[in-house]
């Protein structure tokens, strides 16, 4: 089951807001969330080890800095965790015990499962999502899942945050959100590559790559935007401009024919099976204890 996002909170934000990581997705989070009003600065505090980056956003947005990870997350109420992958091991066991019990933690950590988020931290209120690089401009969509423990009023909230870099899907089983690594997260990598390609054979027929460029992210960009206004099947919108013997009809052939959609088909199934690939290898389910943290 899924669930497309529409709604916002019924009761606003007033508590304490913690990113654990300041990289570009948590810079893109806190500036949909203070773009949006979802939250005003002196709320929103930011840890990651480099003084000048906290500075920095200090100074882009307003918001508190802080360079040490436990003092960032304590009387927090929403939790992110927005570090890379590999560092992960290492903050779960030094944030054990000192997120408060009704907050809620928020993972945008590719590829990490709730129940290696649960065991680290000893914490049970976990939302894991899925965003894609698009979120950077407000355009992204993210998929997420909560686990039983996350209140109603947690999702209302977190779902708002999510909201604010696009759009954003709920789902109920953790295995949706490797396959969304696989459409949705990845998927910008296809397009981009598609768009490429074609502003390649642009500049082979002549234009210039500057002149190439903009009529393929201008024919990219009206197409979606066409697709989804429209309300017709995309089999439809093709034939619409796929005339009897026409260029169209033509360069069809020769997508078909060099195997198209059996290739994006066969990416889309790599990168799913290489998602759970990586979840089973990248998180092992050991206790704190061995990855050198304490039991509390």
């Amino acid at each position: 089951m899924t669930e497309t996002s529409e709604r916002q909170p019924k009761n606003p934000f007033t508590g304490r807001l913690a990113f654990v990581g300041s990289g570009v997705m948590a810079e893109a989070m806190i500036k949909a969330i203070l773009r949006k009003g979802l939250a005003r600065p002196e709320q929103v505090v930011a840890s990651g080890p480099r003084p000048e980056r906290g500075a920095e956003l200090r100074e882009r947005y307003g918001i508190v800095p802080e360079t040490n990870n436990v003092a960032a997350v304590q009387d927090a109420d929403i939790v992110v965790l927005s570090v890379k992958p590999q560092v992960l091991p290492k903050v779960l066991p030094e944030l054990r015990g000192h997120i408060k019990p009704d907050a809620v933690v928020v993972s945008i950590v590719a590829g990490a499962p709730i129940g290696f988020i649960q065991e680290g931290l000893g914490h049970r209120a976990v939302i894991r999502t899925m965003p894609n690089t698009p979120a950077q401009i407000g355009q992204g969509m993210t998929v997420w899942m909560a686990t039983p423990e996350v209140t109603s009023q947690q999702r209302e909230w977190v779902e708002s945050l999510l909201l604010a870099m696009g759009e954003a899907v709920r789902v109920d089983d953790e295995v949706m959100l490797d396959m969304a690594t696989a459409v949705s997260g990845t998927g910008p990598t296809y397009v981009f590559l598609v768009m490429e390609a074609m502003t390649d054979a642009a500049v082979h027929l002549g234009f210039s790559r500057r002149v190439a460029l903009k009529l393929v992210e201008q024919t990219v960009l009206g197409s979606v935007l066409y697709a989804m206004q429209s309300g017709l099947h995309l089999a439809e919108l093709r034939n619409q401009v796929t005339s009897p013997g026409g260029t169209s009809a033509d360069a069809i052939y020769q997508l078909e024919k060099g195997g198209l959609r059996t290739v994006l088909s066969k990416a889309i199934w790599a990168a799913y099976q290489k998602s759970r690939a990586l979840g089973q290898m990248q998180w092992p389910p050991e206790a704190p204890e061995r990855q050198g943290g304490t039991s509390k």
